[in-house]
């Protein structure tokens, strides 16, 4: 369109020809020219004509609404107290927190579509479902942080295991741009674990045992035997109570050694060390940072304290 007709007449659209030729609704253009954004003039009747260059502006005011600047932003470049540049900038960081909730939500509802009948969430469930998923990553890490500060209050930074504190704390700086259904329920999950009182209590008695300097210095059973054969041993349905569970305790080195008191002392270690709400905390940790999975532990500890104690009775003090 040119700023004039072919006798050289200015051009001066009416508001519904201009509506009619531009496809912008006659009420936003009446809105964006009380606004400021599109200037007009008054016909000698008293209507709304519009110039070429309000012709030009309104082409501009529309493309910069249509890519979701607000009005202010669009006030700010037209009167050039700020640049395209400079606000197209700051609306592309805010439309990647955008796509990001966008795909967290899409992700919750992939998940929320694959429960069955039997395990549908309740509606807090998918409310808190959607909202943890949601949280910037600030919010997610000053969340797990508070958990570990009062896991670990007060208890000795050179303790041995003081490092788990640290591998507590891992947490990836963002989910992935596209999280997985299982990313999302892992984070959910996880925050939940970290928020419940119990856990916490669980955590911290943890955390405290393990800053604290044993009284008996006996050695300890290879943790990685005890997975071994305790392991095969709960796989196969030894009962760890029964006459068979000797044979296993056999061919864990470090256990014929122990008298009947070094044997409950050692169950009372590893059951206070083993905890299967913990291993899951980990394991979501390992969902969520990409490492490498690995099958539950804490099982096979469960069935080795159980036979120590029960062999204890057979074993001279």
């Amino acid at each position: 369109m040119t700023a004039s007709t072919h006798h050289d007449h200015p051009v001066r659209l009416t508001i519904g020809l201009l509506a009619r030729r531009t496809g912008v609704p006659v009420r936003t253009i009446r809105f964006w020219s009380d606004e400021g954004l599109v200037p007009s003039d008054r016909s000698s009747s008293g209507h709304r004509v519009y110039d070429a260059a309000a012709v030009a502006r309104l082409d501009l005011v529309r493309t910069l609404r249509e890519l979701g600047l607000g009005l202010d932003d669009v006030r700010s470049v037209l009167s050039r107290r700020r640049g395209v540049g400079e606000i197209a900038q700051a609306h592309v960081r805010a439309l990647e927190s955008r796509i990001r909730e966008l795909k967290a939500q899409r992700a919750v509802c992939v998940l929320l579509a694959r429960t069955g009948p039997d395990d549908e969430p309740d509606e807090r469930s998918v409310t808190l479902m959607n909202d943890l998923a949601r949280l910037s990553a600030a919010e997610r890490q000053n969340l797990i942080d508070d958990f570990v500060a009062e896991t670990f209050a007060g208890t000795d930074p050179q303790a041995p295991g003081a490092g788990i504190a640290e591998g507590m704390r891992t947490l990836p700086s963002e989910l992935p741009d596209d999280p997985t259904p299982e990313q999302v329920g892992a984070w959910v999950e996880l925050a939940e674990l970290a928020r419940d009182p119990d856990f916490r209590a669980r955590c911290r008695e943890m955390a405290v045992a393990g800053s604290t300097a044993p009284v008996h210095q006996e050695p300890q059973p290879d943790p990685a035997a005890v997975a071994e054969h305790a392991g095969a041993a709960l796989a196969a349905g030894v009962d760890p109570a029964g006459a068979g569970a000797a044979a296993v305790l056999a061919r864990i080195p470090g256990v014929t050694e122990l008298d009947a008191a070094a044997r409950l002392r050692a169950a009372d270690t590893i059951e206070l060390f083993s905890d299967r709400r913990v291993e899951r905390y980990w394991a979501l940790l390992a969902t969520l940072n990409g490492w490498p999975a690995r099958e539950p532990a804490v099982p096979a500890f469960e069935w080795f304290a159980t036979a120590l104690r029960a062999s204890a009775h057979d074993v001279k003090p």
